[in-house]
């Protein structure tokens, strides 16, 4: 396939009412790729009533050292709870220490083996994206390719702005923009630790207007990226939650959008249809 488009909910697990909203967009809608946190507090509902019954749905694992009970309790990620502690940017800060590095390998390899228990993972990505941390990503690429998971997600985001759309005057899309020129920069230096075993996006949608994704935002981002180039694999990622019907949660139910992407010559898939 010449342009592949990749549609991720992220957060599986998390919650029953992320779990039911992907549920509902992977039976309903037309979503196809999912990541799922395997220290989420509904990681079993998540197995049961949604992977087991969308046989079609890719799904990957969704490291998460940043929220939530870590599956090494006393490490230096967690405090004396056993609960993360650690925010993006002490990670950042962290990442040259060695001990530290052994201690995200460690958590990152519990959570990779207690879900390949119950799932088979088609790619690798992150919470809140700390694998995009370049030291943190080098070992992220190596336990992908230890374990066999053939797809992993970068980060590099092309900026756009959504025309007279209330959302650029929010008080997040500024601080969006800085985390887009940070996860490029990192991207670009991370990429290199690929090698040709990973199958992976060339282009990433949902930094720049994460928590307010809706049609629009995936239709402009992708009408941006559709005049770069001919051949292309485009990743959009997206938090659903049937909790809040809002235009998150719709996304994968707009026949509208659907019929946008395959205009823009892109054949919607996911990492396994990739690999």
């Amino acid at each position: 396939m010449k342009r592949a488009f990749i549609l991720n909910a992220d957060d599986l697990g998390m919650s029953k009412t992320r779990n039911k909203a992907i549920f509902d967009a992977c039976q309903k809608g037309f979503l196809r790729s999912s990541s799922i946190c395997v220290n989420g507090d509904e990681f079993d509902d998540a197995v049961k009533n949604v992977i087991q019954k969308c046989p079609e749905l890719g799904v990957g694992v969704h490291l998460n050292i940043i929220e939530g009970k870590a599956l090494i309790p006393k490490s230096s990620l967690t405090d004396t709870f056993g609960n993360f502690r650690p925010g993006f940017i002490q990670l950042l800060l962290r990442s040259g220490n060695r001990k530290f590095l052994e201690d995200v390998k460690n958590e990152f390899r519990a959570q990779i083996e207690k879900g390949l228990k119950e799932v088979k993972f088609d790619h690798v990505d992150s919470h809140v994206h700390t694998h995009g941390i370049p030291e943190i990503f080098k070992i992220t690429a190596a336990l992908a390719k230890e374990y066999g998971i053939k797809g992993l997600r970068t980060q590099y985001e092309k900026p756009y702005v959504v025309p007279g759309s209330k959302k650029n005057f929010t008080p997040a899309f500024p601080v969006n923009r800085i985390k887009i020129h940070l996860l490029n920069t990192f991207t670009r230096r991370s990429r290199r630790f690929l090698g040709n075993f990973h199958k992976t996006n060339d282009f990433l949608i949902g930094v720049g207007y994460t928590g307010m994704m809706d049609s629009k935002t995936i239709e402009y981002g992708l009408e941006k990226l559709a005049k770069r180039r001919e051949s292309m694999i485009v990743e959009a990622l997206f938090h659903p939650d049937a909790e809040r019907q809002n235009g998150e949660y719709q996304i994968p139910f707009d026949l509208r959008l659907l019929e946008k992407i395959k205009a823009l010559g892109f054949e919607l898939t996911n990492y396994t249809g990739l690999a």
